[in-house]
C-alpha cells in the first residue's frame, strides 16, 4: 500500500502493509463551477434573504474573514460578496475587511496580497484583529464572570457577515461560523475564559461534535449577542478545490456545511489503533508546531493508550510564539503541564495547544516526529523523538506494532470509534 504524507509543501511518499487502515477524506467532487456555486449561494442562502436585501439601506458593513493559517479561497468567494454589497447601496469607501487574527500575528504586505489579491488589498479597507488592542475591543457580556469582548469594528458596523472554512476542529467540533468571532476577533481576556485549563479539560473527543460540546455552546451565546447578519462559509476537498458553498444564517447554513464536511471527513474504525501515523495538514496549517496539536489529538483519539504516534509537520517558522516555545521548553513532561498551567493564575497565551499536545503525549506511548523545521533539541525538551526518515522509522515500528492507522491529511480527516 501506498500513502503521501502531506509535510509543508512537499509529499512523503510511504510504502506500508496491505493490513494498514488508510484514513482519507472520501472523494469530495469539485464544483464544476465555483464562481456560479458562491453566486447562487449569495443569492439564494439558507435560512435567510438574499445578501443583496440583506444589505439594502445598510450604512456600512464589516466582513471577517480567517488568517493566512486557513486556507479559504478568499480571491473566490470575496469578489461577488464585495459587488452585491456595492450593488445594495453600501459604499466601498464604508466597508472593512477584518482579518480573524484570534491570537495570531497580523498578515500584511505580500502575505495579504496573497490571501485576498492585489485588487482588493489595494482598493477596500483591511484591518488585522488584535486581541490585546484594548481600544479596539468592547465588552458585550460576563461568562462565568469572564469578560466576553469583541472588536468594534464589527460590533459597530451596520451590516456584519462572516466568511470561513468548515472543517473538522478539535474544540468546536467544527471550524467556520461562530468561530470567526470566537476567538477570530475576541479579546486575549475572553480567551484566558474559553481557552483555558478547564475548558480545554472538559472536551474529549470533540472533533465533528456539536451537541454536548462546551466549547460550541459558548461560541454561540457569544455569536448571538455580538450579531451576525450574514455567512458565507465553504467547504473543500482533498485537492482544496471548492466542493460546497453555504451562505445565510449563522446557524442552519453551516450546519448544512457541517453535514458535508461528515460525509467525507469522518470515517469510522471498529477498534482502537496501537500505531497512528499522520500528518499536521501542510502549510500553511503546519507552519508551526503550535497547530500540530489537532493532528495529535486527533490521532490519541484512535489510539490505545501507551500507543503510538507518528507524525510529519513542515513547521516552517519553528514551534510557534515566543509564548508557545517557553512552555515546551520549560515543561518535560505532561505532569509538569498539568502542574503549572492548571493553576489559572499561570495562564499564558498559547497554552491551549501545548495542552493538547501534552494530553497525546500523555496518551502515547512514545510520539515521533518528522519535520525539517524543528531543532532536535527543542523536540528533546518535551520527550518527543524527532528523526530523519520516515520510512525507515516505520519499517522499525511495524516490527512491534499490528493494528495500524494512517492518515495522509492529518487534521482535515477524522476517525470516530463506532459506538
Amino acid at each position: 500500500m501506498k500513502a503521501n504524507l502531506l509535510c509543508g509543501k512537499e509529499k512523503i511518499a510511504l510504502t506500508l502493509p496491505d493490513s494498514a487502515m488508510l484514513i482519507e477524506n472520501k472523494p469530495a467532487k469539485a464544483l464544476t463551477d465555483p464562481e456560479a456555486a458562491v453566486l447562487d449561494a449569495l443569492q439564494n442562502p439558507i435560512g435567510t434573504e438574499p445578501l443583496g436585501s440583506v444589505a439594502k439601506g445598510r450604512k456600512n458593513a464589516c466582513i471577517v474573514i480567517s488568517d493566512v493559517t486557513r486556507p479559504v479561497p478568499n480571491k473566490l468567494i470575496l469578489p461577488p460578496l464585495l459587488r452585491i454589497l456595492e450593488e445594495s447601496g453600501v459604499p466601498r469607501s464604508e466597508i472593512t475587511i477584518l482579518i480573524a487574527t484570534g491570537m495570531h500575528r497580523p498578515n500584511l504586505g505580500e502575505e495579504l496580497a496573497g490571501m485576498v489579491g492585489r485588487e482588493i488589498m489595494d482598493n477596500y479597507r483591511i484591518v488585522n484583529h488584535y486581541c490585546q488592542k484594548q481600544e479596539e475591543l468592547r465588552e458585550i457580556s460576563r461568562i462565568e464572570g469572564a469578560p466576553i469582548e469583541v472588536n468594534t469594528h464589527y460590533l459597530d458596523a451596520d451590516l456584519k457577515i462572516l466568511t470561513g472554512l468548515i472543517e473538522p476542529h478539535f474544540y468546536a467540533g467544527f471550524s467556520g461560523s461562530r468561530k470567526s468571532i470566537l476567538p477570530g476577533i475576541s479579546s486575549f481576556e475572553t480567551m484566558k475564559f474559553m481557552h483555558s485549563y478547564r475548558v480545554i479539560d472538559q472536551l474529549h473527543e470533540a472533533n465533528c461534535r456539536l451537541e454536548n460540546n462546551i466549547f460550541h455552546d459558548y461560541a454561540m451565546e457569544v455569536t448571538r449577542l455580538a450579531g451576525v447578519d450574514f455567512i458565507l462559509n465553504v467547504v473543500i476537498n482533498q485537492d482544496r478545490e471548492l466542493a460546497g458553498v453555504f451562505g445565510g444564517h449563522y446557524d442552519k447554513a453551516h450546519r448544512a456545511g457541517c453535514d458535508l464536511v461528515v460525509d467525507h471527513a469522518v470515517a469510522t474504525l471498529d477498534e482502537k489503533v496501537d500505531l497512528v501515523v499522520t500528518s499536521a495538514g501542510g502549510y500553511p496549517l503546519d507552519a508551526t508546531f503550535y497547530q500540530v496539536s489537532k493532528c495529535l489529538i486527533s490521532a490519541r483519539d484512535i489510539l490505545v493508550e501507551n500507543g503510538t504516534i507518528l507524525v510529519t509537520c513542515g513547521c516552517a517558522e519553528g514551534l510557534g510564539s515566543e509564548e508557545f516555545c517557553t512552555i515546551m521548553r520549560s515543561n518535560p513532561t505532561p505532569e509538569d503541564f498539568n502542574k503549572h498551567h492548571g493553576n489559572p493564575d499561570n495562564f499564558v497565551i498559547d497554552q491551549w495547544c501545548a495542552q493538547n499536545i501534552y494530553q497525546a503525549l500523555g496518551h502515547a506511548g512514545k510520539i515521533y516526529i518528522y519535520s525539517p523545521g524543528l531543532a532536535k533539541e527543542d523536540v528533546d525538551k518535551f520527550q518527543g523523538i524527532k528523526i530523519e526518515n520516515v520510512q525507515a522509522t516505520l519499517d522499525e515500528l511495524l516490527k512491534t506494532h499490528k493494528k495500524i492507522a494512517v492518515i495522509p491529511d492529518g487534521p482535515y480527516v477524522v476517525g470516530k470509534i463506532k459506538n
